[in-house]
């Protein structure tokens, strides 16, 4: 068994599915990948069966309809808990994530539990957005820091790396977010339960081929959603203590890294 599971989710990514799996496995050929399908009408899923019985490091795990995207990566997250996987990552399917930084989020998460990959360390590495995306994922930064005090510059990024013990502490966590609120949801919890989260500069370029599902109702729903967890963390801007799974391989507990924004 591999040590590191990579879970993609999709939903109309023929296009890009095959391609994406080869150079993920190549970039890192100790890590397995498991594609969540929302019962894609583009034949997605039929590609991935495909996939997988060719190459045995390919998972699918097919869901009925579309329910979000938080909604996969807790079934993905469920999947690998159910496994041997010591390290989980996320990433998304459209080639915005350049799989070659896989070794770097794996190397880094060797001494942390949590490796957000950004793209606002020392300056801004995006490729080929729009400027008015580029101007709300950098106010979402900002936003989030001032309700949450989370001193993170990217915590609404999706690449990035958990250690089992994480997802394991929080299994039982309330998070409900369906769109992308679900990773500052994610981040957060991390964070202030006390685990040592660290971000990782990225390169990020828009995806190559396909639409976007970014939508106002994503970005409502990222709004409300901050606020709810400053609230549940007790009006807290920073973890009280590190928390007990946060051990390295040191034996000694990790301390809080907090990245300049």
């Amino acid at each position: 068994m591999a040590s590191g599971l990579v879970i993609i989710p999709t939903y109309n990514e023929r296009d890009n599915v095959a391609a994406l799996s080869q150079q993920v496995l190549k970039a890192c050929p100790e890590v397995e990948v498991l594609f969540v399908d929302d019962n894609s009408p583009d034949g997605t899923g039929v590609l991935l069966d495909e996939l997988v019985a060719a190459e045995p490091r390919i998972h699918v795990l097919h869901r009925s309809a579309k329910q979000g995207l938080g909604r996969a990566y807790v079934a993905g997250f469920d999947w690998a808990l159910e496994r041997d996987f010591t390290f989980i990552f996320e990433m998304d399917a459209d080639f915005s994530h350049d799989p070659r930084e896989i070794p770097n989020l794996l190397a880094q998460a060797q001494q942390a539990d949590v490796v957000l990959g950004s793209r606002y360390v020392d300056g801004i590495r995006v490729i080929n957005w729009p400027l008015h995306r580029l101007i709300l994922s950098r106010t979402a930064g900002y936003y989030v820091k001032w309700v949450t005090g989370m001193p993170f510059s990217d915590p609404t990024g999706g690449y990035r790396c958990y250690r089992r013990t994480v997802l394991e502490a929080l299994r039982g966590e309330r998070i409900k977010a369906q769109g992308y609120a679900f990773q500052i949801e994610m981040a957060h919890t991390a964070w202030i339960s006390g685990f040592q989260v660290v971000e990782w500069p990225i390169t990020f370029e828009d995806r190559h081929s396909g639409t976007s599902k970014m939508g106002v109702g994503i970005v409502r729903e990222a709004l409300w959603r901050v606020w709810k967890c400053w609230f549940r963390a007790g009006l807290r801007r920073r973890p009280r203590a590190i928390h007990a799974a946060s051990i390295r391989q040191t034996g000694e507990p990790a301390t809080i890294t907090e990245t300049a924004s």
